[in-house]
């Protein structure tokens, strides 16, 4: 398994070979650069993955040059109209419309994310679109952000500051802000895969007491390296005294985690999800935290993102709320975005990318 940092460390040394622009274009890679493969890439990416692209002297490109606001629908249609190659990230829907809009050219899409539930993969199977995603490489960060996340709501540290912040903070109480440990529980994983094994390694020196999982078919090496038992979903609901949910959003997962779920959880349990908003029925979930059916969640996705401030969601003292930041760290990113680069590049010259959907 790739940490973040050896995974750029090793992207930036397999970073396409650049063409000497400069001195000009020579060899087999000979040509007018006004006939180079045209890229659009629909957000401000990281800046390794820019510097490859820029070194790399193999594509013209164009970005929507803002972190901030995505780039709006209309304007991303009329800028893939023509290209050879679009990398995006979650935010932009790649259905029959853009595609359409772009044209026959587009050979190649590369998204900055480790999810693809923003691509229509029957529409770009049907076209013969190659398409390049991200994972492994925020594995590290996506593990210890769950980890953070599980620890503040079981030990109800956000209600803490604000207590300590606005005069709450009285004599010392016996069971005031009390929450649950770690130690001698048992941890539950929705979708065991690289990230769920990380999160396992990092809960591990807590004293956990026992790990066990669902998934669609038992996964014995990944389970092997944590020691996690294989168990249906019912008794995954059963027994989790900490429910992490790390599987894909599909067809089969959507609102998977919902009030048949919950009402089967133990009172005293703490649901986590950094996996896709979309898994869970955030209605479900209200109800089971309002009436007390589970303890406490921590989420970093939702539905939709931005969750919109009035969200009942928000009103619970039992609930804490990311803004989608699993793998926000400066080398996670750089990381993603130089793969997603390398990706688009390497699929634009005809050879296999490092990270390919197979379709």
């Amino acid at each position: 398994m790739w940490c973040s940092r050896a995974a750029l460390c090793r992207l930036q040394r397999i970073a396409v070979t650049p063409v000497n622009i400069a001195g000009g274009l020579t060899g087999n890679n000979k040509r007018e650069i006004s006939t180079l493969p045209q890229v659009y890439v629909t957000r401000q990416i990281p800046p390794e993955g820019v510097k490859i692209l820029c070194d790399s002297g193999q594509v013209q490109f164009e970005l929507w040059d803002s972190d901030d606001v995505p780039v709006p629908r209309k304007k991303l249609l009329e800028k893939v109209k023509g290209v050879d190659g679009l990398l995006c990230v979650l935010t932009e829907k790649i259905d029959a419309e853009l595609l359409d809009a772009a044209g026959p050219k587009l050979k190649v899409l590369s998204t900055m994310s480790v999810g693809f539930d923003h691509l229509s993969l029957e529409e770009l199977k049907k076209r013969g679109i190659r398409v390049g995603y991200t994972p492994d490489v925020l594995t590290d960060a996506v593990a210890e952000l769950t980890v953070a996340l599980l620890l503040a709501t079981s030990r109800r540290l956000i209600e803490a500051t604000h207590e300590a912040k606005t005069g709450g903070w009285g004599t010392w109480r016996t069971l005031w802000l009390c929450g649950y440990e770690l130690a001698n529980s048992t941890v539950g994983i929705l979708g065991l895969g690289r990230i769920g094994v990380a999160i396992a390694d990092r809960l591990a020196p807590f004293k956990v007491k026992k790990f066990i999982y669902t998934d669609v078919a038992p996964r014995p090496e990944l389970a092997k390296a944590i020691n996690a038992e294989f168990v249906s979903m019912d008794e995954l609901a059963r027994e989790s005294d900490f429910l992490a949910v790390c599987c894909a959003l599909t067809p089969e997962t959507k609102e998977i985690c919902n009030k048949d779920l919950f009402s089967k959880m133990k009172n005293t349990s703490i649901f986590i999800n950094t996996s896709r908003g979309g898994v869970v029925n955030q209605e479900d979930l209200y109800t089971a935290l309002v009436t007390g059916q589970i303890a406490g969640a921590g989420l970093d996705v939702t539905v939709p993102e931005p969750l919109p401030t009035n969200h009942p969601l928000f009103t619970l003292k039992n609930c804490v709320i990311l803004p989608h930041i699993a793998s926000a760290t400066y080398t996670t990113r750089n990381a993603m975005s130089a793969l997603a680069v390398n990706n688009l590049l390497l699929g634009l010259r005809g050879k296999p990318m490092i990270k390919e959907l197979k379709l």
